[in-house]
């Protein structure tokens, strides 16, 4: 391993931002100082005019999950490679438990696809989509000896993923007393279901109506239905990829009682709303991800609660479908549902530009400051999820992930330009301020400029403590 000394850089965390020198050993960060004397063995790396900042930590990304018919089309190869040009050294998963297999069966199903092809460090979190004595034994065996702590569990999608309030409140009872958590897709499941079938009875069959059948009204009841069955457990809640105005506001109700709750939003809902749903055409089938772009007042509302703590993070829910059947080999794509909006893929790409857009979007408009976006990209995902202080900061004995960021640099974000198998971007043409210049990760410089260092299976799965500790 490498010993590495990066000068004169911008040390940004979620508290401090001050210039120093960082020394990278045995995949540590193994000393911070201002003019750090090393051996001419040592790799020296000039990061003036850099700014230096911990990896970032995604907690819901999609790695060759399957939904129905349709698999992502990004592996863990692809995905962590995307990930690592974009400034994010470790991602949270998902192991899916089917109705024929155990969350332990599903964890290991995961493990073996993750450790061929990641090459940065990754956990899971486990798809529950039963339960009963023997489910909840599995997950409180994965939370005391497999350091897998938190579980998804879903208020939609009835008949394939959907579970109902009982099973919900059963988990969430047990994992709180064990140090887990339970992550929550929050949309009112069979009444969407409904709508969607009166809207395709009725003819409509286009992209625009995915967003139609899902109104932001049945995330706010989902959500709120979900706080309350967490309150009732005695239980942290954790909500993901939250879009509307309705369901924030029941999140910042139930914080100021001081109920553990807490919250994630995505990169898209932040610079995209719903007024890209303005035809019939195809092509917006690209913008079919659940819960789908809310309005520009519910975004506006977003930044604010990033801003103000109302929401603790921000993460991609990389979930990716081609848009070209075929692509790459890829099938059963976007293009499944040309004539059926409710079997589009639902998801979209985003793990290669998160911290780009953030910044350039966030920070550099004044909108959140320097150390809040890494709080919010990486500090508060790795608290979170019981990956601090070994991730999520730059200290001493921390795993030596950091990345040296560019913030003069102008790029413009492209599909022809990014790593994912995906063929297209959803900022495709947004020009940035800021660009990744080089990416450690466990000390190993695996993104350096364009090129690539890294190595399918150097990536270590990441045994996480308790969870909700924030």
């Amino acid at each position: 391993m490498t010993t590495t000394l990066i000068r004169h850089g911008r040390i940004v965390t979620a508290v401090d931002d001050y210039h120093a020198d960082l020394l990278l050993e045995d995949g540590k960060i193994a000393a911070i100082g201002r003019h750090l004397h090393v051996g001419p063995e040592v790799r020296v790396i000039d990061a003036s005019g850099l700014i230096v900042f911990p990896g970032g930590v995604d907690v819901h990304t999609h790695l060759e999950n399957t939904f129905g018919e349709s698999t992502t089309c990004d592996d863990f190869e692809s995905g962590t490679k995307s990930a690592a040009f974009g400034g994010t050294t470790t991602v949270i998963d998902f192991a899916f438990q089917n109705q024929n297999t155990s969350p332990l069966d599903a964890i290991a199903r995961a493990q073996s696809k993750a450790a061929a092809g990641a090459s940065i460090d990754y956990g899971f979190h486990v798809i529950v989509t039963h339960v009963d004595e023997a489910v909840l034994g599995d997950m409180r065996h994965a939370i005391r000896h497999e350091g897998v702590s938190s579980f998804k569990m879903f208020m939609a999608y009835p008949g394939t993923v959907m579970v109902d309030d009982a099973a919900i409140f059963r988990a969430m009872r047990m994992v709180g007393e064990h140090g887990g958590m339970i992550a929550l897709h929050a949309e009112n499941g069979t009444v969407i279901d409904l709508l969607i079938r009166e809207a395709l009875a009725q003819g409509h069959t286009s992209p625009k109506y995915h967003a139609l059948t899902r109104p932001s009204i049945l995330e706010g009841e989902a959500t709120h239905r979900g706080i309350k069955l967490a309150e009732l457990a005695q239980a942290p809640v954790y909500f993901v990829h939250l879009s509307a105005k309705e369901a924030l506001a029941h999140v910042i109700e139930a914080r100021d009682a001081g109920i553990p709750v807490f919250a994630e939003t995505c990169p898209h809902y932040l610079f995209f709303d719903e007024s890209v749903y303005d035809s019939d055409d195809f092509s917006l089938a690209k913008y079919v991800m659940s819960p789908p772009l809310r309005s520009r007042e519910a975004q506006d509302a977003l930044w604010t609660a990033l801003k103000t703590d109302d929401l603790q993070l921000v993460s991609t829910d990389h979930c990716p479908f081609c848009m070209k059947e075929g692509h790459m080999g890829k099938v059963r794509q976007k293009m499944h549902g040309k004539d059926d909006f409710s079997k589009i893929p639902n998801g979209t790409p985003g793990l290669e530009t998160r911290m780009t857009v953030i910044y350039d979007g966030g920070v550099r408009t004044g909108r959140i400051s320097i150390n809040r976006f890494v709080e919010l990209t990486a500090t508060a995902p790795a608290k979170l999820f019981g990956l601090f202080p070994q991730k999520g900061t730059i200290a001493v004995g921390s795993d030596a992930d950091v990345v040296l960021f560019d913030p003069r640099t102008e790029h413009v974000i492209s599909a022809h330009t990014h790593h994912s198998h995906c063929d297209y971007s959803l900022f495709e043409g947004h020009h940035v301020h800021g660009k990744v210049r080089k990416v450690f990760s466990r000390g190993d410089l695996i993104v350096d400029e364009d090129q690539w260092h890294g190595t399918p299976g150097r990536g270590r799965f990441l045994r996480r403590g308790e969870v909700g500790g924030y």
